[in-house]
């Protein structure tokens, strides 16, 4: 890596999800989850690009054209393998840090991205998330390492569960890897609270959070997620038995 390194988020995007099919392409706000998340990732000051992970599948083809679409990188790998299809992104896309997303983050807040990226960068470790000891909300998730830390794991792990998870083969081993959290700050710490798309109440939730708050300001964060949720309380209902 020179100076400037090519630091590029992968949403790893797919429609055969098992508990809410195709939620990757639900509409909010008239347009798909998956357009909403790559809008709101090209806040992000420190990235240089976005490339969306996918399948092989021909029931990705949707998302391969709306990447398109969106003028944003698309890969084409293995279901399965979701290791393998994300540092084959990396390679194609010749990307040299990777800020690894998943596509059922639909309201990540490019401020906490962004603070992902600038503590991987201060730090030196080799993989830094904001997930390892969780703090901030489930759906703000962020992890941040280098394309060689990456391959480096690929190359040592053929177990099936290790390359269903892109990165659990590097903080499942702080023996061979340096590893970092990055705790939300107060106003920012409710690790209990699901802002993820997994299921149906999930999107009714995320649905409404971006009826109330993107017409207004297409910006918004998590900041003002929390006050939309301390106005009106009756939202926090709609998915809480979903992970009770």
């Amino acid at each position: 890596m020179g100076d400037k390194p090519c630091i590029v988020a992968t949403i790893e995007a797919r429609m055969t999800s098992t508990r809410l099919p195709g939620k990757v392409m639900k509409q909010a706000v008239g347009r798909p989850m998956l357009a909403l998340m790559v809008e709101r990732l090209k806040c992000v000051p420190s990235l240089d690009g976005i490339v969306i992970a996918t399948t092989v599948n021909a029931t990705d083809d949707p998302v391969v054209a709306l990447a398109e679409a969106l003028d944003v990188g698309v890969f084409r790998g293995s279901e399965h393998d979701v290791m393998g299809r994300v540092l084959g992104a990396a390679r194609a896309h010749d990307i040299d840090v990777i800020v690894e997303t998943t596509g059922d983050c639909p309201l990540i807040d490019p401020e906490v991205v962004e603070a992902c990226i600038q503590a991987y960068r201060a730090s030196g470790v080799d993989y830094l998330s904001n997930a390892l000891q969780r703090s901030y909300p489930i759906g703000m998730d962020t992890q941040v390492f280098a394309t060689d830390i990456l391959a480096d794991a690929e190359a040592r792990t053929q177990n099936p569960h290790d390359r269903e998870h892109v990165s659990l083969f590097i903080y499942s081993n702080p023996a061979l890897y340096s590893l970092q959290n990055l705790s939300a700050p107060p106003q920012l710490t409710e690790p209990k609270l699901a802002l993820t798309l997994d299921t149906a109440e999930d999107f009714e939730l995320i649905r409404s959070i971006y009826e109330a708050l993107y017409p207004d300001n297409p910006h918004f964060c998590l900041g003002d997620i929390f006050a939309l949720l301390e106005r009106r309380p009756e939202l926090r209902e709609i998915n809480v038995h979903v992970r009770s």
